[in-house]
């Protein structure tokens, strides 16, 4: 069974239409690993959040991660933590798309969003294994397995040292968009990275950025644009020579 990782969707169900559409995979049966961050900055979360809850059910091999935005979500949700309606970091998109309010000004939050969502959100584990990969939403530590690592880690790193010299079982993470990651392992705007044993595919961040989904066995690389059109690239010549 092939499987296929997407990244970072924050929101843009659109191309998620197109990867759909696009992509030769059997959304019922094979494996499909969403690296977390479904949710922020897009108009769509809703819909995002909808159809990936959709292929869960329907489909035992889809595997959905829990990003630093569904947590900055949560803790809003649970704590009142602010830091997820700054602007920037997308939570106020999220509400409209929803139709949730803030409430005087006070900022109280009147949330809309279905219970549902919520605790598919809540329920996201914060890495996975199989014989191929660790699949993560940010990042590792070095020489730590993920079920030893602190959960903050697992999904907000962003350290260098993991990207320059991990070299253990292949790993692949979304959470940074390539476009910061270290040039060496990244040859082109909006292409993924691919050093050591890193294999980084959150190529979100700008107006006309793609999503990408990465297949692993074969290292082929699928990116839908805003534009409308979907993207294929063969990298296979950079897989490492034991993978």
């Amino acid at each position: 069974m092939p499987t296929y990782v997407v990244g970072d969707i924050h929101g843009r169900s659109g191309l998620l239409d197109q990867l759909e559409r696009d992509v030769p995979w059997d959304i019922r049966r094979d494996k499909i690993v969403f690296l977390g961050d479904l949710i922020d900055r897009g108009d769509d979360a809703p819909g995002v959040v909808e159809r990936v809850m959709r292929y869960a059910r329907e489909n035992p091999s889809v595997v959905v991660l829990r990003g630093n935005h569904e947590q900055m979500f949560l803790n809003c949700l649970d704590h009142g933590d602010a830091q997820w309606l700054i602007p920037d970091n997308g939570g106020p998109a999220t509400l409209a798309a929803y139709g949730a309010k803030l409430l005087g000004e006070d900022g109280e939050i009147e949330f809309t969003i279905p219970e549902e969502h919520v605790l598919f959100m809540r329920n996201l584990p914060f890495f996975h294994e199989d014989e191929e990969a660790i699949y993560v939403h940010a990042g590792l530590v070095p020489g730590i397995h993920p079920s030893e690592t602190d959960t903050e880690t697992l999904i907000w790193t962003r350290d260098a040292h993991f990207f320059r010299h991990y070299t253990g079982k292949l790993c692949v993470f979304g959470h940074t968009p390539t476009v910061y990651l270290p040039r060496d392992g990244c040859n082109r705007h909006f292409g993924i990275y691919i050093h050591g044993g890193c294999v980084g595919i959150d190529t979100s961040g700008e107006h006309d950025s793609p999503l990408s989904c990465f297949r692993v066995d074969t290292f082929t690389l699928y990116q839908a644009y805003p534009r409308g059109v979907t993207e294929v690239k063969r990298l296979s010549h950079l897989k490492r020579r034991n993978e």
